[in-house]
């Protein structure tokens, strides 16, 4: 087993994040080989902020491998609140087989797992959302036939999106560009990891208040919402900020003539993106989102496999992958 939980990208080795890869794209091709992998477990979806992607890839993932899920919303758990995280993770242990979480605060997911015997998956924190950008990447990979080596530019807020992303290409060796206003940088800590990480694998992370030079010659383009859920009351000003970080057809030229479009979405068509982009033939937003399902099958099934279920070697499958 790689680890018991799938928390941050940042907690694997290069070689296991290149493994998840290459096994997810094993489960997309062959479905049905997998069909039975999970069968009788049970994995409870706990949602402290609301989803439509995370749900269903969850939902109908679980199911995909044989088991089940169980859907818990914040009326039902209200974490910290009705009941502690400690009394939660104490229960669920001895009636589910794994947790994704969905929540506010990232010291949340890591209390889960700490007090938790069973695998945690998180599935958002606001600082990261490294499921997300386990799709991102393997989208990249499936259009682009690598990582190493892409230049992938994010534009916009210094985010929990940004944060993976960064994580990732870090892993895999991608020279990933952050691109905010002033004050709107990714946190010190995780721009820093990735450039220690990035000295192992050959990848770069450079932060910047440029668009125009993070997307110069980039291979991607990602954006993603000005104003993250929780911060609503910020969106007016946010927008009068962010308005020249807007991903339309003048910074998306930038680019390379081949490049690809990223959104985690759901987007804000008008502000963070345009429709010309968003629509546009080198936008894979939503082949991005299918990927979601068959990144976090391939998680949910490292991680809840009984010893029983044989995968593939992890050094043989990966290096096989060439990501």
């Amino acid at each position: 087993m790689i680890a018991k939980d799938f928390l941050s990208i940042k907690d694997f080795t290069p070689l296991e994040i290149r493994f998840l890869l290459a096994l997810a794209r094993q489960i997309k091709a062959n479905p049905s080989t997998y069909s039975e992998a999970l069968k009788g477990k049970t994995l409870a979806l706990i949602f402290e902020k609301p989803s439509l992607r995370t749900r269903v890839s969850f939902d109908v993932g679980i199911h995909q491998l044989g088991g089940f899920s169980l859907y818990l919303s914040p009326a039902e758990i209200n974490l910290g609140k009705r009941e502690s995280v400690y009394d939660v993770a104490k229960n669920l242990e001895r009636m589910v087989q794994g947790i994704m979480i969905r929540t506010f605060a990232h010291r949340i997911v890591e209390d889960m797992a700490a007090y938790a015997a069973i695998p945690i998956i998180n599935g958002l924190t606001d600082y990261s959302h490294p499921c997300q950008a386990m799709a991102d990447y393997l989208t990249m990979w499936e259009i682009k036939g690598k990582v190493a080596g892409l230049k992938v530019a994010f534009i916009g807020d210094g985010n929990n999106v940004a944060h993976s992303l960064m994580f990732a290409g870090a892993q895999l060796g991608a020279d990933v560009w952050v691109a905010t206003p002033p004050g709107y940088e990714p946190k010190a800590d995780a721009a820093e990891w990735a450039r220690e990480r990035g000295r192992e694998t050959g990848g770069t992370c450079t932060v910047t208040h440029d668009p125009v030079q993070a997307a110069s010659g980039a291979d991607v383009i990602y954006t993603d919402v000005w104003a993250s859920m929780g911060q609503e009351a910020e969106a007016e000003a946010r927008r009068a900020v962010f308005l020249p970080y807007q991903v339309n057809a003048k910074l998306f030229g930038w680019a390379k003539r081949d490049a690809i479009f990223l959104h985690c979405l759901p987007a804000h068509r008008g502000d963070e993106v345009t429709n010309e982009v968003i629509d546009s033939p080198g936008s894979v937003v939503y082949q991005e989102a299918e990927n979601r399902l068959h990144v976090q099958k391939a998680i949910m099934l490292e991680l809840m496999k009984d010893a029983a279920v044989e995968l593939p070697e992890l050094a043989r499958v990966a290096e096989l992958a060439r990501v």
